[in-house]
């Protein structure tokens, strides 16, 4: 299998690290990325081959993943034209939907638009994945044994969601950290020391998403039953829905949405 990634950022590398600890071998995996440093890096951390160019590509691969910037897309696909076979194009760049990629890519309909997030960094994301009609079953089981390197995956039928799940978990990280955030702020204000407040507000967030996670039970029910009628955390929630806590994350993630899908119009665009 040939599998080639046109970038070597962040989520590049968690992805081949993921790969290559999951049985893919090295030297089927190629990289193209301008920046030495990068490419010296993955050389050396993966045994991956490395290319400043995408002329120095090898042509046809299996699997080809989008892993750009989405402003840079256009201009960094456009010398794969017609070199890719029928390769199934996995996109990991937010907001750019399959139809500018197809036309980008001069009609290669092989699209799988995915959304990471950036847990996968420890393998630990969530993967939210989408593919045009001309995907077969075969197709997608691959491209979903890249994304599952890196975490789980969910697929989603209508790619018209997909900007939701980039407001869901895409986004998600930067809500659950704002709350740790909070948290450690709280525990400075009652005398912890900056090292207990960050223990103390990590571990409860790590233990609450782990419990939710073995339980069959809705999160409200779990809430409801560390709300003890007139006790400490009665008091505290209380306070939370009056200052508007969770409606302001519901409506936050609307807006999310709602931002990527005007993304998505200026990024797609002929313009």
């Amino acid at each position: 299998m040939k599998i080639l990634f046109l970038g070597g950022g962040n989520m590049a590398n968690a992805l081949i690290g993921g790969m290559v600890k999951q049985g893919f071998a090295a030297t089927d995996i190629h990289v193209i990325d301008p920046g030495a440093d990068a490419r010296a890096r993955l050389s050396a951390s993966y045994g991956v081959h490395c290319h400043a160019a995408a002329g120095d590509a090898p042509d046809a691969p299996d699997v080809l993943v989008l892993a750009v910037k989405p402003q840079q897309m256009r201009e960094a696909v456009a010398p794969l034209v017609g070199r890719l076979g029928q390769a199934i194009v996995v996109s990991i760049a937010a907001g750019l939907d399959m139809s500018a990629l197809s036309r980008w890519l001069g009609g290669h309909r092989q699209i799988v638009r995915s959304m990471p997030n950036t847990p996968a960094l420890i393998g630990a994301g969530i993967t939210g994945l989408c593919a045009l009609p001309d995907v077969d079953s075969a197709g997608k089981a691959l491209a979903e044994r890249v994304l599952r390197a890196v975490g789980s995956t969910v697929w989603i039928d209508d790619e018209a969601q997909m900007d939701a799940v980039t407001a869901i978990s895409g986004s998600g990280p930067a809500y659950v950290f704002l709350f740790i955030e909070a948290l450690q702020q709280a525990a400075a204000e009652l005398g912890f020391t900056p090292a207990q407040g960050r223990q103390l507000a990590i571990e409860t967030v790590q233990g609450a998403a782990a419990l939710a996670a073995a339980s069959d039970e809705p999160a409200s029910l779990l809430r409801e039953r560390v709300t003890s009628k007139g006790g400490t955390t009665e008091a505290a929630l209380k306070v939370m829905l009056e200052r508007g806590v969770k409606d302001g994350i519901v409506a936050g993630c609307l807006a999310a949405e709602t931002r990527g899908r005007e993304l998505g119009k200026l990024l797609g665009g002929d313009a």
